[in-house]
Order: C-alpha cells, then sequence, then structure tokens
C-alpha cells in the first residue's frame, strides 16, 4: 500500500466538489490503483427508475482520476468508454474499482469495473490518461 497514492488521493479529494457531492468515498488507493463507493439515491434515478449512466459514468470517471493520479504527476483523461450492464436501484452500494493496464511516460490505459453489493458487474469502463506535466500537490 502506498502512503504516497492516499496523500495524492486525499489532496484531489478535498477540491474534488462532485465526488463530494455525489457521497463518493476512497475505499483503497495504491499505485494505479483506486477503490470508491457510492450509494445510489433517489435524486441518481432516471425515468426507469434506475441508476441514471451518467450517475454510474462519474462513479467510474472519479475511480479513474485517482487512479491515474496516485503517483503524484498530474493526469486528465484524454478518453473513454462505459458498457452498462445491468441497472443499479435508489439504496444499491456500488464499488468502483480502477487498475492501470499500461502507463507510460505520458499517456496510460485503466479498466474501471463498476459492481453492486451482490458482487454482480454493473458497468465497465476504459479511461486513457494524459500526464499534464505538473504534479497533483501543485509542487516542481
Amino acid at each position: 500500500m502506498s502512503h504516497n497514492a492516499w496523500q495524492n488521493a486525499h489532496t484531489l479529494y478535498e477540491n474534488d466538489t462532485c465526488a463530494q457531492a455525489l457521497g463518493i468515498d476512497i475505499i483503497e488507493m495504491d499505485d494505479g490503483y483506486a477503490v470508491v463507493t457510492m450509494t445510489i439515491t433517489p435524486q441518481m434515478l432516471n425515468g426507469h427508475k434506475t441508476c441514471h449512466g451518467g450517475q454510474l459514468f462519474s462513479l467510474a470517471d472519479t475511480a479513474f482520476a485517482y487512479a491515474c493520479n496516485s503517483q503524484g504527476l498530474a493526469a486528465v483523461a484524454s478518453g473513454c468508454s462505459i458498457d452498462f450492464l445491468r441497472p443499479g436501484f435508489a439504496g444499491d452500494k456500488l464499488t468502483a474499482t480502477a487498475r492501470v493496464k499500461h502507463q507510460g511516460k505520458l499517456t496510460g490505459v485503466y479498466d474501471i469495473e463498476i459492481t453492486n453489493q451482490q458482487q454482480k458487474t454493473v458497468a465497465l469502463f476504459r479511461g486513457k490518461s494524459h500526464r499534464t506535466g505538473g504534479s497533483v500537490t501543485g509542487e516542481a
């Protein structure tokens, strides 16, 4: 377990008002790895009474962000896609697990799986990252 990965995640989370508003919690951190959770609230439901895809995307994107910034080098998304496999419902506790598949000098590829409390896969997300040349903490 990387202490620096946790420190970088906390630095990001302090300014991540979106993750805070969605009730996303950071559960695990390591280099190139992050686990975050979110409980689906009634405000996150679409007209079919299932979790809105944008909320699922935000959860996966948050896990992706923490994983690709875990080493302290500032990174942003350069592309991503998501496959919705099953619905989420109000009260479901979702877990998004992000794992690095490849991290080069500037670009990376990360896979994120969202599961529900029954360990069933809700969505699969792939993110491509680009390191901007800065650091997460703003230090040189």
